[in-house]
C-alpha cells in the first residue's frame, strides 16, 4: 500500500512506522489518509522522529483522526511544533481551545514561526481585542499565515457592510471570509443573485449566518432550486432565514408537508413564516407538530412519513424589508 506514495528502501522501518501509528490509535483508513498527505512519514525513523511527535500530540489530546488530515508529522518537533503550539496556546488560552483550533484546520501550511507574532499584532492594530483574536484563531488558525493586505481587505469589506468590530457577529464573518479569495466570495454572491436575490438580502443573510458563503456552488444551486421549484417558497423568504440553507433536503420535505397540512386544517396560522418550525430535531418536531395533532388530523402522520404529497405553501411570498447600506459584494 505504502509504495504507491513513497519509495520504500527498508520494509522493516516501514513496518515499524505502521506498527507505531496503530499503537497510537491510527486505523487503516487513518494511515491511508496520512500517507496521502505526508508519505515521507513512512521512511522516517519511528523512534527518533515519529514517536516523540505522537507523544507531543497525545499530550495535547490531539489524536489520529486529526493528525491524519495533514502533513504535520513532517514538521520539526523542537524547531517548529513545540514553539508554534506554545505560542498558539498563549493566544487561545487553553489546551481545549488549542485542540479545537487545530482540529478546525489541521494543516499548518502557510504558518511560519517568525510571522505568527506579527500577524497577531496586525490584528490588534486593526482594533481587535485579544478575546476576539482568540476566537478568530480558534475558528480559522490559517489567518496567522495570511498576507497583511488580505487581512486589511477583510476589515475594509466588513466595515463597508456596516459591521463594526464590536459586533458579536464580526469574528464569525471575518473567519468565513478569510477562508476564500475575494474573487471567490464575489462569484458565490453572484450565484445567489442569479436566482433573483438582491445584494442586500445576501449581505444580511451572510451577517446572520456567515457559513452560507461556505456552501459549495452545487449545494447552493440544489437548495435554491428545491425551495423555489419544489417547495414553491419565495427565495427572499428563504434567504431571510439562512439557517434553512444548511438543512438536508430529506429533513425538510416531510416537515414542510406536515406544516402545509396543519395550515390548511387551521391548526397553525397561515401566512406566517414556516421556517422557524423546521429547525428542531426530528424528535422535537414530531412531538410538537405530529403527535400533538395526529388525533385531530390523522393525515399528519402520512405527511411526515412522506406518503402525502407536498404541493407548496400558499400566501408565503412576503419579502423582508431591506435597509439601504454600503455593500462590498
Amino acid at each position: 500500500m505504502a509504495s504507491r506514495w513513497v519509495r520504500v528502501f527498508s520494509t522493516a522501518r516501514a513496518d515499524a512506522v505502521l506498527a507505531l501509528l496503530r499503537h497510537h490509535g491510527f486505523s487503516s483508513a487513518h494511515i491511508a489518509q496520512l500517507l496521502r498527505n505526508a508519505p515521507v512519514v513512512l521512511v522516517a525513523n519511528p523512534d527518533k522522529i515519529i514517536r516523540p511527535k505522537l507523544r507531543f500530540f497525545d499530550s495535547l489530546g490531539i489524536g489520529a483522526s486529526v493528525l491524519a488530515q495533514s502533513n504535520v508529522l513532517t514538521r520539526s518537533l523542537d524547531k517548529f511544533l513545540v514553539p508554534c503550539f506554545e505560542f498558539l496556546r498563549g493566544i487561545v488560552g487553553t489546551d481545549a481551545n488549542l485542540r479545537t483550533a487545530f482540529s478546525n484546520k489541521p494543516s499548518l501550511r502557510g504558518l511560519v514561526q517568525k510571522k505568527l507574532r506579527p500577524a497577531v499584532e496586525n490584528l490588534r492594530r486593526h482594533g481587535l481585542l485579544d478575546e476576539a483574536i482568540s476566537k478568530l484563531i480558534v475558528l480559522n488558525m490559517g489567518i496567522l499565515g495570511m498576507a497583511p493586505n488580505r487581512i486589511a481587505g477583510i476589515f475594509e469589506e466588513l466595515e463597508a457592510l456596516g459591521l463594526p468590530i464590536t459586533d458579536p457577529r464580526f469574528v464569525g464573518c471575518f473567519a468565513q471570509m478569510s477562508g476564500f479569495k475575494r474573487e471567490t466570495i464575489r462569484r458565490r454572491v453572484a450565484l445567489y443573485q442569479s436566482f433573483g436575490l438582491s445584494q442586500c438580502q445576501v449581505a444580511r443573510a451572510f451577517m446572520a449566518l456567515p457559513r452560507i458563503l461556505g456552501l459549495s456552488n452545487g449545494n447552493i444551486q440544489r437548495k435554491l432550486h428545491f425551495f423555489r421549484d419544489e417547495l414553491k417558497i419565495a427565495l427572499p423568504q428563504v434567504i431571510a432565514m439562512p439557517k434553512i440553507l444548511t438543512f438536508s433536503v430529506k429533513n425538510i420535505l416531510p416537515k414542510c408537508a406536515v406544516l402545509s397540512l396543519l395550515m390548511r386544517e387551521g391548526k397553525i396560522q397561515r401566512g406566517i413564516n414556516p421556517f422557524g418550525r423546521l429547525g428542531p430535531s426530528a424528535k422535537d418536531f414530531s412531538e410538537r407538530c405530529v403527535k400533538k395533532y395526529e388525533k385531530d388530523v390523522p393525515d399528519v402522520v402520512r405527511a411526515y412519513e412522506g406518503r402525502l404529497k407536498f404541493e407548496g405553501f400558499m400566501d408565503q411570498d412576503i419579502e423582508p424589508a431591506c435597509r439601504s447600506q454600503a455593500l462590498i459584494f
